[in-house]
């Protein structure tokens, strides 16, 4: 059975009661942190006199199958040990009992804190001399000076916790029977899950309702003139800017067809060229949010994978003679602060790498963007600056070795100096020679072009981009143009596009846009797109989270019966308030109260209100093969799947294989499906699994291998290159199928 305990924090006095003073018998010094990896690495350190045990995570929690709130005593939570923890907490409390003294070096964030408290309560720790200890990084320095400076536990950090936990707990445990009742079971709601998911069902409304509109561009396809003649170097390219003094927009093809027409033997010539030196300054270093981000853009990485290799990375790594320690800061941060004498010490690795000209005048400051960043934090960075990714490429695992060479690059850009560009905008006349010379030209073009004259922290790092995203370094630098230059015109190049709607949202875009907002907290961004892709809120379509009819169904629901509760204003603003308090300057209870009171008259209206919606399910053109009645796709716990119509007389059911349109090389009667690992890996294989066991964890393509007739699957992030299964030869995918396309029309 569990066990019990009331877990209200108090102000102040509960702290000092933490850190009582009082001598017992026992054997020397005991530390507690979360993990065994972090045990492992900080038990080398301490050396004799200290042994280190790991938490394993929380110890207490409130209970799972009831609220274990007391709403009417101040929200005073029931904390449990969990069944799972119960053998370890004992263990836990021996040690306790048998140790002079106790330091808890949980992680330095309000759930490490809420963990200290924790651990004091569930080993009886009141009567040992407690010290809660803190490091960002796990290094020699780092711990030993941590152990030098305890203090006491942050009952601040902790009442936030607290608060954050019991306002969640509030809000699930009333709203998700709700929808149990009125949709489905095992659906759940939360205040900043619930937040995400609006977010996410909101730009797909946005994409479903988007009107593309047709508009033209026109660029022209220009050549200095050299000798009489012009060399591909002497070559560049304009757009259309000005049309009769107005700027141009082209609404379609007719009124390009108009200017293509006017300018049939126009005399073009340059009016006008501007020449001027841009800085580029680089990027701060990561915090939690943007090394998801860049580690999705640039290695491919979810952010929950991101989290995992960043913590390994933290815990420690063995170095062999340098022995075991953390390679980066404390993963889960919003600030992008960094320690004064970090950054000397990184100016004297710059300047031995790349030059003294590399090393910015000043110390560089960033200030965070993050609503409610905790300032006083440090940013995610390598732990040693001189510590560079191939030093230790042997030794490290491959994900672990572009993690950290991403943040290694990535703060050493932070501290060097700006990047010089050189930026030319030239303005193009075209018309009739004589109002062209006159500086009358009916049509301007304008042509820019920019290069770098001195790389500064682009030496050692390119910002990925985001869909949609260019940069002016593409077009490269335009040839030598002098104010009144007659140009040859090659080409016109008319051209149709349409806008575009909004891109869906990747884990890393939402993790941005949750940010920008100020919903949740670097903790949170992980479980809460875990969870909303767990419910079947939203799928994950080629890295894109698209929101499924059950995700649009409880939205909706909830967005019109609890329109305050889960508006994305008000959830920004209990996270400011959770931050108030814990920077001691608001009351954990009060806070409860001022929520409370609304939400259960809210609450008690949905109830009464909200009615039983049914999800629909969706035809297919498959028939059942017991009864042949058709075969529906339903939604179960565990995604959809195919079943018959005719249920229950009918049970027949089997999973929704998504088909790619190839047949199985292997035995030529199956199609090739999706199907998922037990970890959710998408992989491909037969559809006549097990009787065919073919399998690839590249997507095969219809077009055979040109080498030996194989199957080629798709490689590389976009999927633009391929791969035999068989031979093993590679190529450019746009390739092998052209050539395929030549052959069949051949």
């Amino acid at each position: 059975m569990a066990t019990a305990a009331s877990g209200k924090a108090t102000k102040k006095p509960a702290a000092k009661k933490t850190a009582a003073k009082t001598p017992s018998a026992g054997r020397g010094k005991l530390v507690i942190v979360e993990s065994p990896a972090k045990a492992k690495t900080i038990g080398k350190y301490l050396g004799r006199g200290y042994t280190v045990k790991a938490s394993m995570g929380h110890v207490r929690d409130l209970p799972k199958s009831t609220m274990g709130v007391n709403v009417d005593a101040d929200f005073e939570p029931k904390y449990l040990v969990p069944r799972d923890k119960s053998k370890l907490v004992k263990e836990l409390k021996s040690s306790v009992a048998a140790h002079k003294e106790i330091y808890l070096a949980t992680d330095p964030d309000r759930e490490g804190e809420a963990i200290a408290w924790h651990l004091v309560a569930a080993t009886d720790a009141e009567s040992k001399p407690v010290h809660r200890v803190v490091f960002h990084e796990i290094t020699p320095g780092a711990v030993t000076a941590a152990m030098e400076h305890p203090r006491e536990i942050d009952m601040d950090l902790v009442d936030a916790q607290q608060a954050r936990r019991i306002l969640d707990r509030l809000v699930g445990y009333s709203v998700s029977p709700l929808l149990w009742k009125k949709v489905k079971r095992g659906l759940s709601a939360g205040r900043v899950q619930s937040a995400a998911m609006r977010i996410v069902v909101d730009r797909e409304r946005e994409i479903e309702a988007f009107q593309p509109v047709e508009y033209w561009s026109l660029d022209a396809d220009l050549a200095k003139i050299t000798d009489g003649k012009s060399t591909k170097r002497d070559q560049f390219r304009a757009a259309i800017h000005r049309v009769h003094d107005k700027k141009a927009e082209l609404a379609t093809g007719e009124e390009a067809s108009v200017i293509v027409d006017a300018l049939d033997g126009a005399y073009w010539q340059v009016q006008s060229v501007q020449r001027r030196q841009t800085r580029r300054r680089p990027q701060a270093p990561f915090t939690t949010s943007t090394l998801q981000q860049e580690a999705s853009r640039k290695l491919g990485y979810s952010v929950r994978r991101t989290m995992q290799i960043a913590q390994e990375l933290y815990e420690g790594v063995d170095l062999g003679a340098e022995g075991t320690q953390g390679l980066i800061t404390y993963m889960r941060t919003d600030s992008t602060n960094i320690s004064t004498q970090v950054q000397h010490e990184t100016r004297d690795v710059i300047a031995a790498t790349f030059g003294a000209d590399y090393v910015p005048e000043k110390l560089p400051f960033y200030k965070s963007r993050a609503k409610g960043a905790q300032e006083a934090h440090e940013a995610i960075r390598p732990t040693n600056p001189a510590r560079d990714p191939q030093s230790v490429k042997s030794i490290l695992s491959a994900p672990q070795f572009k993690l950290y060479n991403l943040v290694w690059q990535r703060y050493m850009a932070s501290q060097m100096a700006p990047a010089l560009l050189d930026s030319t905008r030239a303005d193009i006349g075209a018309g009739k020679e004589v109002e062209v010379k006159a500086g009358n030209a009916p049509f301007i073009f304008r042509a820019t072009g920019s290069i770098v004259t001195f790389q500064g922290w682009m030496a050692v790092y390119q910002t990925g981009r985001d869909e949609g995203d260019t940069d002016e370094l593409d077009k490269g630098a335009l040839p030598e143009l002098a104010e009144g230059e007659p140009l040859n015109l090659l080409k016109l190049l008319p051209e149709q596009h349409f806008t575009q709607p909004p891109p869906r949202y990747t884990e890393a875009t939402l993790v941005k846009a949750l940010e920008e907002q100020g919903i949740g907290r670097p903790s949170t961004y992980v479980p809460t797109i875990a969870t909303l892709q767990a419910r079947n809120y939203v799928t994950l379509e080629e890295k894109k989270l698209v929101p499924t009819e059950l995700g649009f169904v409880v939205n909706d629901l909830l967005v019109e019966h609890f329109p305050d509760i889960f508006d994305i204003n008000f959830t920004s603003q209990m996270e400011a308030e959770l931050d108030d308090i814990a920077s001691g300057e608001r009351e954990w209870v009060p806070t409860l109260q001022e929520f409370y009171q609304p939400f259960t008259a809210t609450l008690k209206n949905a109830e009464q209100t909200m009615e039983k919606v049914k999800i629909r399910d969706e035809p297919t053109d498959e028939v059942c093969e017991k009864c042949g009645k058709p075969m529906v796709i339903k939604l179960g716990k565990y995604g959809k799947f195919l079943a018959c119509s005719g249920f229950p007389e009918c049970r027949n059911s089997k999973p929704l294989l998504t088909r790619i349109g190839v047949e199985c090389p292997t035995c030529h009667q199956g199609e090739i499906v999706e199907r998922r690992s037990k970890r959710g890996r998408k992989f491909y294989g037969c559809e006549r699994y097990p009787d065919c066991d073919f399998v690839s964890w590249n997507k095969p393509i219809v077009e055979p291998c040109p080498n030996c007739g194989g199957v080629l699957g798709e490689i590389g992030r976009g999927g633009e290159r391929v791969k035999c299964n068989s031979c093993g030869w590679q190529g450019e995918k746009s390739m092998v199928m052209s050539e395929a396309a030549a052959t069949a029309e051949a």
